[in-house]
């Protein structure tokens, strides 16, 4: 495994609810960076990247703070591409979920230059497909994948060389349960690969993440987008737009240990997470386990 970076998106300006802005500190003060050098990476911090502050204005041509997101935005994506072009391990600590835009463009451009196949599992309560002309809030941290897809604002496409950073064949969302009305048929059009809870729950989680790995190989690089509202809120309640209903911390615990069986995961963003609605940063020390677990820690040797 190669070196790990972490990067602080330290900005709630896509977001519906204020306090995102706070979920990088959260992660460090919740020992991530201790955790992953226990288990032998050499970890290095690279700080909180910074932006604009949060206008907390109202929407305009139906989106919030396009202008402050792009700026975030691309600090993102000149971060994570830097790590990258060292040969090392990108994970961002968001932040909103709109920070994905930057950080998953970044990989896209540099897997086209490396000739890597490129797949992005979307771990979330919501699809994030939204476009100006549908969301009912104009809210850009529900507005991602459909950015990367080729379908946002102009500001906001294109910036891995092509409109278009990823096709939907190459996203799979896994633990959705809360989509808008509008957002369904734009899924449905685009033809997107969705693992719902309904799907888990008929299937359950092993069976679900064996669908969405499958076709992984040695030519895949893989990027988990981790938004921290895919879990229930019971478990997880410092989160700005949590939805009952989610995965478990056991199911989510598999999840993450598949995908580290892969030996794949090349990036990662770690995402939404609040702590001004949290309990003791209960949260935060959860997406650390997660994150552990992600790189391949395990009750046993496998």
């Amino acid at each position: 495994m190669k070196n790990i970076s972490l990067i602080g998106a330290p900005t709630d300006v896509g977001a519906s609810v204020r306090g995102a802005g706070m979920g990088p500190d959260a992660l460090r003060v919740a020992g991530l960076v201790e955790a992953l050098r226990s288990q032998k990476f050499e970890v290095q911090d690279l700080g909180n990247l910074a932006g604009p502050p949060n206008p907390w204005a109202a929407p305009s041509g139906g989106l919030r703070h396009l202008e402050e997101v792009t700026a975030w935005n691309r600090a993102v994506f000149d971060a994570v591409a830097a790590v990258l072009a060292a040969g090392d391990f990108p994970l961002l600590m968001g932040g909103d979920h709109s920070v994905a835009i930057g950080s998953i463009s970044a990989v896209a451009r540099h897997c086209r230059a490396e000739r890597k196949h490129l797949r992005v599992l979307w771990f979330d309560a919501h699809t994030d497909v939204n476009t100006e002309a549908i969301s009912p809030s104009g809210n850009l941290h529900g507005m991602p994948v459909a950015c990367l897809l080729g379908h946002g604002p102009q500001a906001l496409v294109g910036w891995s060389g092509e409109r278009a950073a990823l096709r939907p064949e190459d996203m799979d969302f896994i633990g959705i349960r809360s989509v808008d009305a509008d957002e369904k048929e734009a899924i449905r059009l685009l033809g997107l690969q969705v693992f719902d809870m309904r799907h888990i729950d008929e299937h359950g989680i092993r069976n679900t993440m064996t669908e969405a790995l499958h076709d992984i190989d040695e030519g895949t690089h893989l990027h988990v987008s981790f938004d921290l509202d895919c879990l229930d809120p019971m478990d997880a309640p410092g989160v700005g737009t949590g939805v009952r209903g989610g995965p478990t911390y056991r199911e989510m615990q598999l999840c993450m240990e598949m995908i580290a069986d892969t030996g794949r995961l090349g990036s990662l963003d770690v995402v939404e997470i609040n702590p001004a609605l949290d309990v003791r940063n209960r949260t935060a020390e959860l997406a650390v386990e997660f994150v552990q677990s992600l790189f391949g820690a395990s009750t046993l040797a496998r």
